[in-house]
């Protein structure tokens, strides 16, 4: 017997069925944690996240940021210039969220010395065979 999520909950991320799935996908991924710790930081505009999000391409920003609109983590204003501006600033709940992104983006700076020396350990050790 298959337990699914109701539309109105209660949420159980740990079910296929349940919708909270996709914002966690959002926001395990890499992207969405670079984006929401740059905006963090202040609004931006799509050329500053850009080039403070250093290797995501274009198309990976539009989308991260219009799926991150639509979950109302960020706004976007478009300001009346030729040619407009768009600027894209977090939500309470975008910075919210972002603070636990930032944290754990910290935490991997922090922790890297360690995490490099267990890969080394595990790369460099002899497979012993199944038996």
């Amino acid at each position: 017997m298959e337990t699914t999520c109701d539309q109105d909950g209660p949420w159980d991320v740990y079910l296929r069925s349940c919708p909270c799935r996709d914002v966690l996908d959002l926001l395990a991924n890499k992207w969405t944690a670079l984006m929401l710790g740059a905006l963090a930081r202040g609004p931006h505009r799509f050329g500053e996240l850009r080039r403070a999000v250093d290797g995501i391409s274009q198309k990976m920003l539009t989308q991260n940021l219009r799926q991150l609109e639509r979950d109302g983590f960020l706004t976007r204003t478009v300001y009346p210039t030729t040619p407009p501006t768009v600027e894209y600033a977090l939500t309470d709940m975008g910075a919210e969220v972002g603070a636990h992104l930032v944290a754990l983006s910290a935490w991997s700076q922090a922790n890297f010395d360690r995490i490099r020396t267990a890969r080394e350990d595990y790369d460099g050790r002899e497979l012993q065979p199944v038996r």
